[in-house]
């Protein structure tokens, strides 16, 4: 099976052409390419497949082999493959991801994408359609208790759940410890991604993610999303602001007009390679 490995600034999957042909076993197979020892290594698994509903459409399967509704960096990358590889002549493209399709905007430079800018859609608020046990409209600056320790978390999803939560010194958070109590906690019946956010000033705002399925990653696009909303919403940032996390910046804009948000940055190809299903069940699992 021929496949490409790709990231949007570290957060890297594992990327197949099912265009013309069904991926059996996706889940499994997720886990089999993810591993960093035996596997190929990535935060997951994203299938490019052919839509009805839009030019093209994600699937994305998470580290642990569990779907994901929406993964930003991931749908950047799809873009750049579709372009780079011959299936789109188009610089403006849909994506449906998870039953909600997306529009993306590609920079092109000497034939290849370089940059993309994504229309990621309004942000959802409401505890329960995102969801999260909490009363109200919305959750901001919410006490949550994790680890007997007090937290205040801000919940938005796009497309996929997410806490955010402000605090200082987060490049010395044990984030290990902390991200799998986050992800797990009985108020996250779909389970979470926990942000957890250093305030820079009102443009910059450094990240690390914990994220359901994968753990910590590079980057998260959707947190990166969500990120910037939670900081809008608690009055620590301009609707325009650059997210710093591990792995490089995102530029994201929640716009006044329309109320959605927009995430610019870059995909890039890593190599391309083949794998054999059986032969890498049986490296992975010691047989």
């Amino acid at each position: 099976m021929k496949f490409t490995k790709m990231h949007g600034i570290g957060n890297d999957y594992v990327y197949m052409d099912c265009t013309k042909e069904r991926l059996e076993n996706p889940g499994e197979i997720a886990r089999l390419v993810s591993d960093r020892h035996k596997g190929i290594g990535s935060d997951g698994l994203i299938l490019i497949q052919s839509s009805e509903e839009a030019d093209f459409e994600m699937a994305m399967y998470n580290a642990d082999g569990s779907y994901g509704k929406m993964c930003g960096n991931g749908i950047r990358c799809v873009a750049k493959y579709v372009y780079d590889n011959g299936l789109t002549d188009q610089t403006e493209i849909s994506v449906i991801s998870g039953g909600a399709v997306k529009y993306l905007k590609l920079t092109v430079e000497d034939g290849k994408v370089q940059k993309v800018r994504v229309n990621m859609g309004e942000p959802i608020l409401k505890p329960d359609e995102i969801p999260v046990v909490g009363e109200g409209d919305k959750l901001v600056a919410a006490p949550i208790v994790v680890d007997n320790q007090v937290y205040e978390m801000t919940c938005v999803s796009m497309g996929n759940p997410h806490a955010v939560v402000f605090m200082n010194g987060v490049d010395d958070l044990k984030i290990e410890e902390i991200g799998p109590k986050f992800e797990r906690h009985e108020r996250f019946p779909d389970r979470v991604n926990t942000e957890f956010v250093e305030r820079m000033d009102h443009k910059n705002l450094k990240m690390r993610v914990w994220e359901r399925g994968s753990g910590e990653t590079m980057a998260c696009g959707t947190g990166a999303c969500a990120t910037a909303v939670a900081a809008i919403l608690n009055g620590y940032a301009e609707r325009e602001v650059t997210v710093h996390l591990l792995g490089g910046d995102l530029e994201i804009c929640w716009d006044e007009t329309d109320n959605c948000v927009y995430m610019t940055g870059p995909a890039a190809t890593a190599f391309t390679g083949e794998f054999d299903p059986e032969e890498l069940r049986k490296s992975v699992q010691g047989r």
